[in-house]
């Protein structure tokens, strides 16, 4: 069976195109409070797990042996836009675990936010990694590895090559974490590289949305990461800004509902978040791989849907959920919307 459609792209009155999806919630026992489409089908989460692999971050004690601040611990859980406050978060982490950039294995890019973009190519400017969307996850990897050991200068920097590889002591810390969270063996998952060159691994929509759960509450983890993981959130919640930047769905979502929400963006249409309120955890991938015009829709409905909103707050998250659509002079030519029967099998569901 075909997952069903959960967004609707209309132009004018009529509907153009759909987006089918799949969707799992679950709670911090296990217990699937709302589900919908295949959601024992394993996906790669891509970055929507950066909260689970910022885990040893903190757990480790790295992020206290290097003092690390809120929004550097938040920038470790982004996919920021490359401005400047990004790129600078990530060179201070690097500096203080007694590194530079140089170290970086995700590659450079041009920043993602268009003026911060355009101000570097003004300025005659090339970027790096620090511009990466991933630089911040990145520089966490490499704190970590850094706290773990006596070793500096090239020695270091020896260590560390490689960090991004399976095998590397850092990434067999990732992996466990992403393990316990999750209760799902990587060991036996589909793995395959992701676009900043770590691991990923392909796991159920459940086993995504338990973990996030977890992450919410602490329950069922280990102390020690039950403590990273409220200390990740706090820090996201009140760094917004630098999980992901200016004009961002995660950033405009978490400055409003803060310790409320934590939710991450992955590529190719899949987004988890954390609702530490309920206990719950949620998942969600399209199928066609959409993000920021199906599964940002399908986020801000889950939402709506799940928690109890002021008049305020629900007229901003429906402002994310049902979308106008302009053309380059402003016209509006349609519209993206959650489809019907997604918002009516939510009905009820509040509270």
């Amino acid at each position: 069976m075909e997952n069903p459609i959960l967004v609707e792209a209309l132009r004018g009155p009529t509907v153009e195109s759909f987006h089918r999806g799949a969707v799992a919630v679950v709670d911090d026992h296990g217990r699937v409070r709302w589900s919908c489409g295949h959601i024992e089908r394993p996906i790669f989460p891509r970055s929507a797990v950066k909260l689970l692999q910022a885990l040893p971050l903190v757990s480790s004690g790295a992020a206290d042996r290097l003092g690390l601040t809120q929004a550097e611990l938040a920038l470790a859980c982004a996919s920021h836009g490359g401005e400047p406050a990004h790129a600078a978060g990530a060179a201070s982490m690097l500096a203080k675990a007694g590194v530079d950039v140089s170290v970086l294995e995700c590659g450079a890019h041009w920043p993602y936010f268009e003026q911060a973009q355009r101000e570097m190519a003004r300025a005659g400017g090339e970027p790096t990694a620090l511009h990466n969307n991933c630089s911040g996850k990145h520089s966490g990897f490499v704190c970590v590895g850094c706290a773990s050991t006596g070793l500096k200068g090239a020695s270091l920097f020896d260590f560390m090559r490689g960090y991004v590889e399976p095998e590397h002591p850092v990434m067999r810390q990732v992996s466990q974490s992403i393990t316990q969270a999750t209760d799902f063996n990587l060991a036996q998952a589909p793995v395959g590289t992701d676009g900043c060159s770590i691991p990923t691994y392909a796991i159920p929509l459940f086993n995504l949305a338990l973990g996030f759960a977890r992450a919410g509450t602490g329950h069922g983890l280990p102390p020690a990461l039950s403590d990273a993981a409220s200390r990740l959130r706090a820090a996201v919640a009140a760094e917004p800004f630098m999980v992901a930047g200016t004009g961002r769905f995660d950033t405009t979502v978490m400055q409003r509902l803060r310790e409320r929400v934590c939710c991450k963006v992955g590529a190719e249409g899949v987004y988890c978040a954390s609702l530490p309120e309920k206990g719950w955890g949620v998942a969600l991938k399209m199928d066609d791989g959409n993000t920021s015009r199906a599964a940002e829709v399908v986020m801000a409905t889950l939402i709506e849907a799940l928690l109890p909103l002021s008049a305020e707050d629900r007229t901003a998250l429906h402002a994310l959920s049902e979308t106008t659509m302009s053309n380059w002079r402003g016209r509006r030519v349609g519209s993206l919307r959650a489809a019907a029967d997604f918002r009516a099998a939510l009905s009820g569901l509040t509270g």
